[in-house]
């Protein structure tokens, strides 16, 4: 059962979606749709030149000799996924990124967490993607002929609250893909929220929050420069883009930024005020 109406919860893309099934007697059109859907999936929606492709496992594939899970695993084992969610990414945003692409689903908490990274030290890259691929949440999920999907932000998929909005800053960004649509990039994006452990606000994309995250160094009830929650005893937040940025090279004079402040209402005029002086853009003021 998914959680409220797809459009708003901002998942509409994966809940319209159907799972894809590779069913004896396909055409060659039929297997080319389901190469593409694993390499979206596994990839985190990215795009794939065609020199990039891996055309021997391709092969195997429309010949029969490997099944959809087992394509799976040869992409997800490959050095392009590697070099792009590997060893170009954060130890934690690597696995977290492994949980989104091949089981479809954030992490359940931070033990979960450091069993991969164990894997990691202990047993190298290769066999952790292995432990995913072949474990029984896989199979009974997906079995050996359904392309993974995206499937956190329904209910039955998660054990916790926690667990379900984590899905939510997982896969929502500007173009749902895993690095270049999220302001994280390669940096862990759950790592805090799972240590403590954290569910975070489900936010519909026409409001605000869901293209933004709130800075690291701001406390949750107070503004980023120290101050007090207000005596009237409400904080707002304030997301602001379209700030340039401070330099004097031109190449990046025009690279627009998103931030977030939370300021107690007293003293909102001001903020208006130094928000507006500084080029920004308010997108949202919300009650926190």
């Amino acid at each position: 059962m998914a959680f409220g109406p797809a459009s708003r919860l901002g998942v509409s893309l994966f809940d319209e979606t159907p799972p894809l099934e590779r069913v004896k007697g396909q055409s060659q059109e039929d297997s080319e749709t389901i190469i593409r859907a694993v390499y979206r999936q596994v990839l985190g929606n990215a795009y794939v030149m065609e020199s990039e492709r891996l055309t021997v496992a391709e092969s195997q594939f429309k010949s029969g000799e490997l099944s959809v899970r087992e394509f799976v695993r040869a992409v997800a084992k490959s050095d392009l996924y590697c070099s792009r969610f590997f060893t170009s990414c954060a130890r934690y945003r690597a696995i977290e990124l492994n949980f989104r692409h091949l089981l479809g689903r954030p992490p359940l908490d931070l033990e979960e967490m450091r069993g991969h990274s164990t894997n990691l030290d202990t047993q190298g890259f290769a066999a952790d993607i292995d432990s995913y691929i072949d474990s029984d949440e896989y199979q009974n999920t997906f079995g050996e002929n359904i392309v993974p999907y995206i499937r956190g932000y329904k209910t039955e998929a998660c054990t916790s609250m926690v667990q379900f909005t984590h899905t939510f800053e997982l896969v929502r960004g500007a173009s749902s893909s895993s690095l270049k649509g999220d302001l994280s990039g390669t940096s862990p994006k759950l790592n805090a929220l799972v240590i403590n452990p954290t569910a975070t606000a489900v936010i519909s994309p026409s409001g605000a929050g869901s293209t933004f995250r709130t800075p690291a160094d701001a406390p949750a009830r107070r503004t980023p420069l120290g101050t007090s929650v207000s005596s009237i005893g409400n904080v707002y937040r304030i997301e602001v883009t379209g700030y340039r940025a401070k330099t004097v090279n031109r190449v990046s004079q025009f690279r627009r930024s998103n931030k977030v402040y939370l300021v107690p209402a007293e003293q909102l005029s001001a903020q208006f005020q130094r928000i507006h002086a500084q080029g920004g853009v308010i997108s949202s003021v919300t009650v926190v």
